[in-house]
């Protein structure tokens, strides 16, 4: 592989989302459906205000732009092709991915820009992740717009900014996996926080703003912890001797952990894994994900819950061979195993309290992302795997259940679990697709999580005495946090139609989504195939010094 192919695949996974970003936004503008392109509403205020015996047309829309009132943007035309233009950048995505793994296979890595951007196996791993879920969120995307507008919720302003928000945050995350510097790490990680607060506050109703808010306050907060820590470990770097242009590069940090101060890099590492922490839905800076998840749009959610915690835990995954070379394997095992446990005893227990569907689902992503947290703390190379096939599992899997659930929040109108009842009768193909969703995410055969799962618990009683430990009370949890799950999703999905009614009609463009993400998770679980050694060599990298 040449330098220049070297880097076009390291740049265009996330150069090519914010391409396709500025393109939207100047298609926006060549259009004049910026916020302040509102003669549509106008005259349509003026016309209600003529038929209630109001001021005339023209003067009343002078008078309300004058008076500095709210004026409610346009209404959105159908814009299939614009809405499905989003899908370049998961493939793009996918394809650097599917390139850079077959060249990286043998364990090997490659870098660009100086070092700037690096990929190892790992690198492709998460890619191919983030490419999959990104794939299966902007293919639902049409339907979802489509189904705002039709709801008459969705304005020309904010279908197009949802576009640019949303091919942003992918090339954020996307920078987040492909840098090997840990302070551009942060940068990308803290853009995420940025863009998605705007997706989350999309709807700007109340309680969609009050999520906004709880969620750049919370991560924000996680962020600085990060900040802090990235300085700390830089700090400790810089007193080993490593020169300031490599002091915060990851393979020189592990390659020269053994120099660094170990009361620094403990403190530094502690503050990371916290703040970082906060981004992946660990306690005890969680908060804001249940409510983050039910306000966003459902594609958005399954973009935060799919691949975002992921993203944020590899951060984590990352520092931790780090950790594992200054301190030894006992730190960062005790630190992990703590959180995992004491997450996902929270998320049990708030599943089984729970009666809103897509915040059932947002703490069953609580679940999981401690189930990875405990084989990271475990750290023999079949946990290791078995947490990165989780992670791809879990992604999507997760994607498709908030993708399913949007469609089922435009149909019913609710999202309450007790409003929800004969979701199969009335529309057999959703129902079925979101039962399959959920049957994935508790760990049924054939699907990934499965395999996964069993990889964690196998290799945590295989690890000792006090691993065996927290995996049988984790395994505990998990049954809990199953049972919850399974009697919630058959309350929705079984009995009869409400009031009666007969089967709806299904639009295929909406499903066929779901279908390629349910299948992807039930092959990835029946077989890895050439994945197989790719999943191999990207638990080795994370493999202890």
């Amino acid at each position: 592989m040449t330098p220049a192919t070297t880097a076009l695949l390291l740049t265009a996974p996330a150069a090519v989302p914010l391409a396709v970003s500025a393109a939207y936004a100047l298609t926006a503008f060549v259009r004049h459906e910026l916020p302040r392109a509102r003669v549509v509403e106008q005259q349509r205020l003026a016309e209600k205000a003529v038929a209630a015996g109001g001021a005339t047309g023209p003067s009343y829309a002078g008078t309300a732009a004058d008076a500095g009132e709210p004026v409610v943007e346009s209404l959105a035309p159908r814009r299939p092709i614009a809405d499905w233009a989003g899908l370049a950048s998961p493939a793009v995505i996918l394809g650097c991915a599917a390139l850079l793994a077959a060249q990286r296979v043998d364990g090997g890595s490659v870098a660009a820009y100086s070092g700037l951007l690096r990929a190892d196996a790992l690198t492709a791993w998460m890619l191919l992740v983030v490419g999959a879920v990104a794939f299966i969120a902007c293919a639902s995307a049409p339907a979802h717009l489509a189904a705002e507008r039709a709801a008459g919720s969705a304005t020309a302003w904010t279908v197009w900014r949802y576009h640019m928000l949303v091919q942003t945050f992918l090339g954020a995350m996307c920078l987040a996996v492909v840098t090997a510097n840990l302070g551009v790490l942060w940068v990308a990680i803290e853009a995420t926080t940025v863009v998605t607060a705007f997706l989350v506050g999309h709807r700007r109703t109340r309680t969609s703003v009050e999520a906004a808010w709880k969620y750049v306050v919370l991560c924000s907060a996680g962020i600085a912890l990060a900040f802090l820590g990235t300085v700390l470990l830089y700090y400790a770097a810089r007193q080993a001797g490593i020169s300031e242009a490599w002091a915060l590069d990851w393979p020189t940090l592990v390659a020269h952990a053994d120099h660094l101060d170990p009361a620094v890099t403990r403190l530094g590492i502690s503050l990371v894994i916290l703040g970082y922490g906060a981004k992946a839905g660990l306690v005890p800076l969680h908060a804001w994900l249940p409510d983050a998840h039910s306000q966003a749009p459902a594609p958005v959610s399954a973009l935060m819950s799919g691949v975002l915690l992921s993203v944020a835990f590899a951060a984590i995954l990352r520092y931790r061979v780090i950790a594992d070379a200054a301190l030894g394997p006992d730190f960062t095992r005790v630190l992990l195993a703590g959180i995992a446990l004491l997450t996902l005893t929270l998320a049990a227990g708030l599943l089984l309290a729970q009666r809103d569907y897509k915040r059932m689902l947002a703490y069953s992503s609580m679940e999981h992302m401690s189930l990875i947290a405990l084989a990271a703390a475990i750290g023999s190379p079949l946990a290791l795997a078995a947490g990165l096939l989780h992670i791809a599992g879990h992604g999507l899997a997760k994607a498709t259940a908030f993708c399913a659930s949007g469609q089922i929040l435009h149909l019913r109108g609710t999202s309450k679990i007790g409003r929800m009842r004969g979701l199969l009768a009335q529309s057999p193909w959703l129902g079925a697709l979101f039962g399959l969703a959920v049957a994935g995410l508790l760990g049924f055969p054939p699907f990934s999580l499965f395999a996964s799962e069993l990889g964690i618990a196998r290799a945590g009683f295989a690890a000792g005495a006090g691993l065996g430990r927290a995996t049988a009370a984790a395994l505990l949890l998990v049954l809990v946090a199953f049972a919850a799950l399974a009697i919630r999703a058959a309350r929705m999905l079984l009995g009869p139609a409400p009031n009666g009614d007969t089967a709806i009609v299904e639009s295929p463009s909406a499903l066929w989504p779901l279908t390629v993400g349910l299948a992807a998770c039930a092959a990835l679980g029946v077989a890895t195939g050439s994945l197989g050694d790719l999943l191999t060599q990207a638990a080795a990298v994370l493999e202890r010094p």
